[in-house]
């Protein structure tokens, strides 16, 4: 069959496969939804040896404060280029520091919530068992609170490429690098003093791969043929991964300094020890 019948098969087709995934409704690449994946320093925060008593914190917010929208060559994007749930982010990895041993974080995002909903109980409680009605327990509080936020999110940082083509055939490559930075400080309730202050990067890497093919394979016959596949690193795998490093070394320095400390002091030691040496060789 000649090239061009070919094509004019697959236009000819195209409406009924189109038609099919409307009916079926079945996207054409489909996934099981998971659990998020693990980063490069979740080990290192998962891993830290426990204090001799859990740390009351909060969270109130971890905002993006760089104010940058998705970079669009052709259009104007209105999309955020980061996650502006930062917070969530921060305090899940909160709790899962030293396998869920560092921290205790408590609620205060949705504390308004929580408010409504102990009164609500209250009011019940007296309406239908008057003054025998227990009280709600008090809440807790914290004695150190998280603050910070995504402070900064350039995007092609670096950017190149590289190709080749012999006799209408060839391919190229390129890349983009973005870099997200987060600031994370500790701050005491009882002072308001910022106990410890970290700075951390992330550098987010896309990468496009595209061959081509332009020949003529016969008397006024062309052979045109096009593939590629376009990588792109998620923002919010970043952020997160800059989060866990940030939570990581705040708890390293803070022990470093006498904020807190490991209930087992040789592991914590080796824990300090690799810090200052993994430190030392990036200077």
């Amino acid at each position: 069959m000649k090239p061009l019948c070919l094509r004019v098969c697959a236009l000819a087709l195209m409406p009924v496969l189109l038609a099919a995934c409307a009916t079926t409704n079945e996207p054409l690449i489909s996934a099981p939804a998971k659990m998020i994946e693990p980063t490069a320093a979740t080990a290192l925060v998962d891993d830290l040896p426990p204090p001799p008593d859990p740390v009351y914190v909060a969270v109130y917010d971890f905002p993006d404060l760089t104010g940058q929208y998705k970079p669009g060559s052709k259009f104007a994007e209105y999309s955020k280029a980061v996650t502006q749930g930062a917070d969530a982010i921060l305090v899940d990895v909160l709790q899962n520091a030293g396998h869920g041993k560092w921290f205790d974080v408590v609620e205060r995002r949705g504390l308004t919530d929580i408010l409504k909903e102990r009164q609500l109980i209250a009011a019940t409680r007296q309406q239908f068992l008057g003054q025998k009605a227990d009280p709600l327990p008090p809440l807790n509080f914290a004695g150190m609170l998280f603050e910070g936020g995504i402070v900064a999110y350039e995007s092609n940082v670096a950017t190149g490429g590289l190709g080749a083509k012999y006799l209408g055939i060839g391919a190229d490559t390129q890349f983009q690098v973005d870099v997200v930075t987060i600031n994370l400080r500790a701050v005491s309730v009882k002072t308001g003093k910022v106990l410890r202050s970290v700075t951390t990067t992330k550098r987010l890497y896309s990468t496009s791969l595209h061959g081509s093919a332009f020949k003529y394979v016969g008397l006024n016959e062309l052979l045109e043929l096009e593939a590629g596949v376009t990588q792109n690193q998620p923002a919010q795998l970043a952020v997160r991964e800059a989060i866990e490093y940030a939570v990581y070394s705040l708890i390293v320095e803070g022990a470093e300094k006498g904020l807190w400390s490991f209930a087992d002091q040789a592991k914590g030691q080796e824990v300090m020890a690799k810090f200052q040496a993994k430190q030392g060789a990036m200077m």
